[in-house]
C-alpha cells in the first residue's frame, strides 16, 4: 500500500501532473492515510525547501471602503461586519510597520488596500514607499491592491517590488457564486500583467466557500498552468456580517488534504498557511509544515491570528527552522525584545471561534 504514497511523491518530484482521480483521493477518500498523504508532500517540500519556513506579515494599509462583493470579505460593499473603515496611511506609519516587520523576522512584508483597484497616481505614491522600503530594510515586499493593469504593473517594478499578490480564490466556474462585480479572468490579467513586467505573482485560494473537489482541483492547476511561485492557502473565517459563510464542513484533516493536493500539483512553489489557520488546523497547525513552507504571523486583514512567539514555538517544536533576514535573531530572547506587534495587521475583528460541523 505505502508503494502508492511513495510514487505519488516520486511523480511529484519529476513535475508530473497528478491526474484528477488521484487529486479527488487526497481529498476526500478515507482509504487514504493521511500521515503517508502529508509524507508524500513533504518530499518536494524538502527537496525545493529544505526545512526552512518563510515568515510573511500583513499590513492593511486601506480597510474597508470598497464597492466590490465578494461575499467572503468583511470589507466588501455587502458585508456589515464591524470593521474600522480607513484610507491609506501615512507613509511614516507604512514604513514603521515594515521595520517592526523586519525586526520579528518577517522575511517578506506585505502591504494590503481595499478597493477595486488603485488610481495611476496612488501607484506611483505606492511605488515610492516600495522603494523606501527596499532601500532601509533586508526585506521583500508584497503588494495586493486590487486589479492592476501594465502601466501599474510597470511602475510597481521600476520600484523594485518583489510581488504582485491577486488571489484567484476559486474555480473560474465557481467564481459567480462569490462575487459578481468583477470575474476570475479579471484576476489572471492582473497576474498576467506583474509577470509581463518582471514581478512575480502571487496568488492563491481559499477553501471551504462552498466549492466541489472539482473547484479545489480547477484552481491549483490553473495555478501551475501559470507558474505562480506564491501561493497562499486560506479557509474560510465565517464572519457575521459576510454574505458567504461555508458549509462548516472544514475540519483539520480536510484542510491538511487540501494543502498536500495543493503542493503535489505545484510541487516546486511557495505553499503558505494563511487565513483561517489556527481556526480550523487547532491541534494539528503542525502537521501543515509537511506540505506547506511558509505561513503568516499576527493577522489577516480583519481577523486575528496566533502571535508571532506562539507561531514560532509551533515551528520549533516541529523541527522546521524560521527563514527570517538579517535583522532577526531566530532566538525566544529576541521575540520577547520585539514585542512583535504591526498596527493593522491583524484588524478590527477578534480572532473567531471556529467549529467544525
Amino acid at each position: 500500500m505505502f508503494k502508492v504514497y511513495e510514487e505519488i511523491a516520486r511523480a511529484s518530484l519529476a513535475d508530473e501532473l497528478p491526474d484528477r482521480k488521484t487529486c479527488k483521493w487526497i481529498l476526500s477518500d478515507q482509504g487514504a492515510d493521511l500521515l503517508p498523504l502529508l509524507q508524500a508532500a513533504y518530499v518536494p517540500r524538502e527537496k525545493y525547501f529544505g526545512r526552512s519556513v518563510m515568515v510573511h506579515l500583513l499590513n492593511n494599509i486601506q480597510n474597508g471602503l470598497c464597492p466590490e462583493d465578494c461575499g467572503y470579505c468583511a470589507q466588501s460593499k455587502n458585508s456589515s461586519a464591524n470593521i474600522r473603515k480607513y484610507p491609506i496611511k501615512p507613509e511614516e506609519e507604512i514604513l514603521e510597520e515594515a521595520e517592526r516587520a523586519a525586526r520579528a523576522g518577517a522575511t517578506r512584508y506585505c502591504m494590503v488596500l481595499s478597493g477595486r483597484g488603485p488610481s495611476t497616481r496612488t501607484v506611483r505614491k505606492l511605488a515610492s514607499t516600495i522603494k523606501k522600503v527596499k532601500q532601509a530594510l533586508p526585506i521583500e515586499v508584497c503588494l495586493s491592491a486590487g486589479l492592476l493593469g501594465d502601466e501599474q504593473a510597470a511602475i510597481l517594478a521600476e520600484a523594485g517590488l518583489d510581488r504582485l499578490n491577486h488571489n484567484l480564490n476559486t474555480s473560474e466556474s465557481h467564481y459567480p457564486s462569490i462575487c459578481s462585480t468583477h470575474t476570475f479572468q479579471d484576476r489572471v490579467n492582473t497576474l498576467l500583467a506583474a509577470r509581463r513586467h518582471g514581478v512575480e505573482p502571487c496568488s492563491g485560494l481559499i477553501v471551504g466557500m462552498g466549492e466541489t473537489s472539482d473547484d479545489l482541483i480547477d484552481v491549483a492547476l490553473k495555478l501551475r498552468e501559470l507558474e505562480v511561485p506564491s501561493i497562499p492557502v486560506n479557509f474560510l473565517i465565517p464572519i457575521e456580517g459576510n454574505p458567504v459563510q461555508g458549509s462548516g464542513a472544514l475540519n483539520p484533516e480536510s484542510c491538511l488534504r487540501a494543502l498536500v493536493m495543493l503542493r503535489l500539483i505545484n510541487p516546486r512553489a511557495e505553499i503558505r498557511i494563511s487565513a483561517g489557520r489556527e481556526g480550523h488546523l487547532r491541534g494539528l497547525g503542525a502537521l501543515a509544515l509537511w506540505p506547506a513552507n511558509s505561513l503568516f504571523i499576527e493577522g489577516y486583514l480583519t481577523t486575528k491570528g496566533d502571535a508571532a512567539t506562539e507561531t514560532y514555538e509551533m515551528i520549533r517544536d516541529a523541527g522546521f527552522e524560521i527563514e527570517g533576514n538579517s535583522l532577526f535573531k531566530d532566538d525566544r530572547t529576541n521575540e520577547k525584545r520585539s514585542g512583535f506587534r504591526v498596527s493593522g495587521s491583524d484588524g478590527e475583528i477578534l480572532k473567531p471561534e471556529i467549529r467544525a460541523s
